[in-house]
């Protein structure tokens, strides 16, 4: 991946925009008294929900080292962990640079070819989106009523509610903004879409096969439903530090690792100011104030960041100063 200019300002486009959702967010609310809420917050339970992570990333490296072993790829655990957290520490800088990043880890520990590295990875992102998105039909189907008010109230009303107050001007102005990117991603399109597409063809082909060979399917199925598992267990064991939201059980948590997986999906560093969003909103299917349902989000959010900075930071260093992990 070639830094320039272009790419740049791309990333400082999509880091503003999460500052603003960040700003809009926590806009209106008593900072000093989310501050205290969060301060008096139970840490053990934070250590234990970090703890549940950690496990989850774990997993996610002995499902990944599967994909490898199916194509006679000997990578070592200690290698694909490190990696593993090296790509979550990049996802941090740069949205959706951490896949190459753990690829390249890969690649320079073990001589892995990148296009092999990037089928797995693609592999298991299909994989881990067909979890959420089943998940998503799950507790759409069991709990209907909430979301459909969740849909109805909070997003199309406030949707329109902004809209009667843009004027007419803006929306014109905005039609022709969209028009000139229209036409200028069409040319880059022309440009490059041929080769992307052989390279994306390439990598899924590849990826695929690596779950094709696999001997042991049924282990990597229950690698995935654990990793997603201990996801909701770090939100579950997350409740339990404040008082707001103790009451709260695991179909709550699974509720919230739903909206915070659409919102991790986001291209923005570290889902910063959607995930806040997103985890508020749905605790406020449960009755949970917004205020409260915020301070929750902060806390399991930086929880979890500062997880991956120190770990990552570990893993990175070793990647640096050894061939071999």
């Amino acid at each position: 991946m070639t830094f320039d200019l272009k790419t740049a300002l791309k990333y400082l486009l999509l880091f503003s925009l999460g500052v603003g959702v960040l700003y809009l967010a926590f806009r209106g609310q008593n900072l000093q008294s989310l501050w205290q809420e969060i301060k008096s917050a139970n840490y053990f339970w934070v250590l234990a929900s970090m703890a549940a992570v950690l496990a989850a990333h774990v997993l996610r490296a002995l499902r990944w080292q599967l994909l490898y072993q199916s194509m006679k790829y000997n990578v070592g655990i200690v290698n694909i962990y490190h990696a593993v957290m090296i790509g979550y520490l990049a996802n941090l800088a740069l949205p959706r640079f951490g896949e190459i990043g753990r690829c390249s880890v890969i690649h320079k520990t073990n001589k892995v070819p990148m296009f092999v590295s990037i089928g797995t990875v693609i592999t298991e992102r299909l994989f881990d989106m067909g979890v959420l998105l089943g998940s998503a039909v799950c507790i759409t189907f069991f709990q209907y009523n909430k979301l459909s008010s969740f849909f109805h109230k909070i997003l199309l009303e406030n949707i329109r509610h902004r809209f009667d107050q843009v004027s007419y001007w803006w929306f014109l102005a905005a039609f022709l903004i969209l028009v000139v990117l229209g036409g200028f991603g069409f040319y880059l399109l022309r440009q490059k879409v041929g080769r992307k597409l052989l390279k994306l063809f390439i990598s899924l082909r590849q990826g695929f096969s690596s779950y094709r060979r696999l001997k042991r399917k049924g282990i990597f199925w229950l690698y995935t439903l654990s990793i997603w598992f201990f996801y909701i267990l770090s939100m579950y064991f997350c409740f339990s530090a404040l008082q707001s939201t103790a009451h709260l059980g695991l179909s709550v948590a699974a509720t919230a690792i739903v909206f915070s997986g659409f919102a991790m999906a986001a291209p923005v560093q570290g889902g910063i100011g959607v995930f806040h969003w997103m985890v508020a909103q749905s605790l406020m299917l449960y009755t949970v104030p917004f205020k409260d349902g915020l301070a929750y989000a902060a806390i399991i959010h930086s929880s979890q960041v500062l997880l991956v900075l120190v770990l990552g930071s570990v893993s990175l260093i070793l990647a640096l100063t050894r061939k071999q992990i």
